[in-house]
């Protein structure tokens, strides 16, 4: 029975390309290395200290250079290929990781930071763009789902080596493990990945995608949900872990006990519910409709304050939420871009979890300070559950195209 489980897991991981594999491979070593964000907000308050203001300052730069480095990675994706801007990305933020150590007025650190993240974040809608060009039709979600699996693992490990290296040789040691991975992943892709061709858009083409994508209504309601979804899934690591101290007393270990079960929840089911998903051909945005009503239970059971084992609960009902809501999202949002202009729609896609990084944080601690924790949850699960309702607002406008 257990041997039977095992390789009915492990078909899950089959018919996958030889580019696929490699692309999750690059992107696990790319990920673990990424250790400076975690500590990066403790880097400017207690290494170049910082007050809290000028903290925030950078990161809202922080997070508008990832808007904007989406928005060019998309469209230069369109413009001259995937392969090339992925390159550019990870080699030149590596190098740009060694210098930025070396920034530490206020000014010039918002400002690299916001450069440093336009050119890393290029890279996201190129990566999916990638996937559309090298995996098959028929397992684009599953390849989808190994790419977010390779990003877990690596977000897994990438912290705990990052505390080490502190502990060993201190924050510089950071900058320069995170610029090596870079160009070390990237250089891996390069070697062993060629480049596949696709078409350059002529000047009438692009005119064709610039209405395609501005007038899509159901894309931008879309894409509204995928930034409200995100936005709240962003609270597990904003203002949960302080609620799970300030509430119930909980330490670091046990807020991390807490967050290693999303990870293994993501790790053991995502990959068979997204095969078994595929394999039976359900509708993506029905997939998506029950994971935006389970991310918006799980803030619903945070008001159930009494009991600390309601964050047990919740935690797995937000996971079970994630594992249904985000692959099929990113898939859909392919699914929905017409041939050859993938990177304009990821783009638009992977700038509304950026706008949602921004937002989630802000609003969340100004509703807590406010109001407090109740509130906070309360507001939360409300718009989960207006996200809801957009999605069945895309499912009814799916049928209605279908049949015009």
């Amino acid at each position: 029975m257990l041997k039977t489980a095992f390789t009915n897991y492990i078909n899950n991981f089959r018919g996958f390309s030889r580019e696929i594999w490699i692309l999750a491979i690059v992107t696990f070593i790319n990920r673990a290395g990424t250790m400076v964000l975690p500590f990066l907000s403790k880097y400017l308050k207690e290494n170049l200290h910082f007050d809290y203001h000028q903290v925030g300052s950078i990161m809202v730069a922080f997070g508008c250079g990832s808007m904007l480095g989406s928005w060019l990675g998309g469209k230069l994706s369109d413009k001259i290929g995937f392969y090339k801007i992925m390159i550019f990305s990870l080699f030149t933020s590596g190098l740009s990781l060694f210098f930025i150590q070396y920034v530490t007025s206020f000014w010039a650190l918002c400002f690299a930071m916001f450069l440093l993240m336009t050119i890393a974040d290029m890279f996201r809608p190129a990566m999916f763009v990638s996937l559309s060009a090298y995996a098959k039709p028929e397992n684009r979600t599953r390849a989808l789902s190994l790419v977010r699996l390779a990003v877990n693992l690596g977000f897994a490990a990438g912290p705990a080596l990052g505390g080490l290296i502190i502990m060993g040789i201190g924050y510089p040691g950071l900058f320069w493990v995170d610029g090596t991975s870079c160009i070390v992943s990237i250089s891996i892709f390069a070697f062993l990945v060629k480049e596949k061709k696709k078409t350059v858009l002529t000047d009438k083409t692009e005119s064709t995608v610039a209405k395609s994508v501005f007038h899509d209504k159901i894309f931008w309601v879309f894409l509204f949900v995928s930034f409200i979804t995100a936005m709240i899934f962003f609270q597990l690591f904003t203002t949960l872990p302080l609620y799970h101290n300030e509430k119930f007393g909980l330490s670091e270990f046990q807020t991390g006990l807490l967050m290693t079960l999303n990870g293994l929840l993501i790790f053991s089911l995502e990959m068979p519910t997204v095969g078994y998903m595929e394999r039976k051909k359900f509708k993506k945005i029905r997939i998506i409709i029950a994971g935006s009503f389970l991310m918006a239970s799980s803030f619903f059971l945070l008001l159930i304050n009494f009991w600390a084992g309601m964050l047990v609960i919740s935690m797995i009902c937000i996971s079970l939420g994630e594992i249904l809501a985000f692959p099929f999202s990113n898939a859909f949002a392919l699914s929905r871009a017409p041939h050859g202009h993938e990177g304009r729609y990821m783009a638009l896609y992977t700038m509304s979890f950026s706008l949602a990084h921004i937002t989630s944080s802000k609003l969340g601690f100004e509703i807590i300070g406010r109001y407090g924790y109740q509130e906070n949850w309360l507001f939360m699960a409300v718009i989960g559950m207006i996200a809801v309702a957009c999605c069945v607002w895309i499912n009814n406008a799916l049928m209605h195209e279908k049949m015009s």
